[in-house]
């Protein structure tokens, strides 16, 4: 009997333990919000969800060892998720419909929304979603004649050069967004976002090819860690609008 109760105690000053912990979890959320957390205290507040009385601190910490960022595990297949033990169907539910419904948001903060007035909003918009990408993603953003983002689109992904980016696609979808404009952004994984040779040259055939359908290039933008590079600042974007007149005039 007396063991029962022992038991039982630390079972109760265990659960009170937690509790008290998860509580400063969510104090601090609702003071400081997201931006003051470490990557494995998100996880572990979103494992806790319909489950409050369990600790999640382990899973998550190896959660974070073995897909390395916040990223890498919302986009886990939630297979490899449930091999860590104590991870369980419902836990990956939970992970997975966050992250869908933080796109979804993410979709609709842009969509039909007047277009950024500087690189830099365009970039703090991506950056979210492409930051820890382990591959180069190219991706369209279509505007209409109001300027409006009516659609963004990833079109082409891997090590980008001049033969892995079609022109003919990207205007085959503007055409089918019946897009007014485009902004271009691609990330590099390595960090630096200085244009390669082939960014150059991807970035002039875009706006010779745009031009000729009578849609204008407003920018191209590389993401690195926590930079950017933007074609339009740096005057490349008007460069190669004046070469193309002057290739019509002969």
């Amino acid at each position: 009997m007396q063991q029962k109760a022992r038991e039982a105690y630390r079972t109760a000053d265990s659960y009170a333990s937690h509790e008290g912990h998860r509580a400063r979890l969510r104090e601090k959320f609702n003071k400081f919000g997201l931006t003051a957390f470490l990557d494995y205290e998100i996880i572990e507040l979103l494992l806790t969800l319909g489950v409050p009385r369990i600790d999640r601190k382990r899973q998550a910490k190896e959660a974070i060892d073995k897909f390395k960022t916040l990223r890498g595990i919302l986009e886990a297949p939630p297979e490899e998720l449930r091999k860590i033990k104590g991870i369980t169907p419902y836990s990956t539910f939970v992970i997975k419909f966050v992250h869908e419904l933080a796109r979804e948001f993410l979709k609709e903060q842009i969509l039909g929304k007047s277009y950024c007035k500087s690189s830099k909003e365009v970039f703090d918009y991506l950056y979210h979603s492409m930051r820890d990408l382990k591959k180069e993603v190219f991706k369209v953003i279509f505007l209409n004649t109001q300027n409006q983002v009516i659609g963004v689109k990833d079109l082409f992904e891997g090590t980008l050069n001049a033969s892995a980016v079609f022109p003919r696609e990207i205007m085959v979808q503007a055409i089918k967004h019946n897009a007014a404009s485009l902004v271009f952004a691609h990330n590099h994984p390595a960090g630096n976002p200085e244009p390669s040779d082939n960014d150059k040259e991807i970035t002039r055939d875009l706006v010779f090819a745009s031009n000729t359908m009578q849609i204008k290039v407003l920018d191209h933008i590389v993401i690195g860690d926590n930079r950017y590079f933007s074609f339009a600042d740096e005057k490349l974007i008007e460069e190669y609008e004046l070469a193309f007149l002057k290739l019509q005039k002969g």
